[in-house]
């Protein structure tokens, strides 16, 4: 997998590289702003971006702006956003024209490999890898903004689910993260989509589209 690292702390932009390089992904090139990404991303069309959000040159939210015109420009490059702290609004954003091929993750989940790389691998793949903590926000938000939606009236059981499946966990992982059976893990995903009034259909993934719901302004 070819990949792009943009991170303006040197020495965690090198440890990113080294880390993915020891799997076998070959990193093209490193970015330490904002426009130094978009130009060798726009040069290189990775497989992977991997980016800071706050960034050079207004240490803002710079990274997370690139990263939404990447998606734009190069609709088939997976982005992974990193984050110091729990943004929320930030997450809204990058999320919000879907989770395909898309990750927020917290930096000190870095400190995990094996989570990390799974992560990683997951977004490349299509797939999606939001942070606990970040989902946890996102959901509390909708339960205090929209008391009356569908996700207010999901039990508790069903929130850990709900916020695991956006995490990008098959039914087996999400069973073991619980400590309950992959049939049980079934019933409880069966009963959100008809919380959320999601009923089966071709067209659609109703795993993302119950993620998404409460990312619906």
């Amino acid at each position: 997998m070819r990949v792009v690292i943009a991170e303006d702390e040197v020495l965690l932009r090198e440890g990113i590289s080294r880390i993915l390089t020891d799997e076998g992904h070959e990193i093209v090139a490193t970015a330490g702003d904002a426009d130094d990404l978009l130009g060798k991303t726009r040069a290189h069309r990775p497989d992977l971006v991997l980016t800071d959000i706050r960034m050079p040159p207004d240490f803002a939210d710079d990274g997370l702006r690139a990263a939404k015109r990447i998606r734009q420009e190069l609709p088939g490059t997976a982005v992974i956003v990193l984050s110091q702290y729990v943004d929320t609004t930030g997450a809204m954003e990058l999320l919000a024209d879907g989770a395909a091929g898309i990750g927020y993750l917290l930096k000190r989940r870095i400190l995990n490999l094996e989570d990390f790389l799974d992560s990683v691998q997951r977004v490349a793949d299509g797939g999606s890898s939001i942070d606990s903590d970040v989902i946890t926000s996102m959901v509390r938000r909708e339960v205090r903004d929209h008391r009356d939606g569908g996700i207010a009236q999901l039990t508790p059981r069903r929130l850990e689910v709900l916020q695991l499946m956006a995490q990008g966990y098959s039914n087996a992982r999400i069973a073991r993260e619980l400590f309950v059976t992959e049939k049980a893990v079934a019933r409880s995903i069966a009963l959100i989509f008809t919380t959320l009034d999601l009923p089966p259909d071709p067209d659609d993934h109703r795993r993302v589209l119950a993620v998404m719901r409460f990312l619906d302004r």
